[in-house]
């Protein structure tokens, strides 16, 4: 026996078992890469405060328009969020994160 073989003795069932332990932990992973991915965050986000912000915007006051110096900027800057938030969404929905490329399989000899 070599000093190999004392310390790993592994069957070919136990190989096996572990390379389908592996197969199901990367698409755990990819799973949760495509749930969790940032644009879908960020965008989620700027489209929710943006809505908020816009609607802020929408019922201002003329003292807080005036306050602003005559801008409605909950307006203006709850619809660039909208606008940021769709953007983010959009890229997500035309540029999807890629699955995982199978692991190249070794030929045994």
């Amino acid at each position: 026996m070599t000093e190999n073989s004392e310390h790993f003795d592994f069957s070919a069932s136990s190989e096996d078992e572990l390379q389908r332990e592996v197969t199901d932990l990367e698409h755990k992973s990819a799973t949760a890469a495509r749930i969790f991915d940032l644009r879908r965050i960020i965008g989620g986000l700027f489209v929710v405060y943006g809505v908020i912000v816009t609607i802020t915007g929408i019922t201002d006051s003329q003292a807080a328009i005036d306050k602003a110096q005559g801008v409605n900027i909950n307006l203006w800057t709850g619809i660039g969020m909208l606008l940021l938030g769709i953007f983010f969404l959009a890229w997500l929905k035309l540029r999807p994160t890629p699955p995982p490329v199978p692991p190249v399989e070794e030929q045994s000899q």
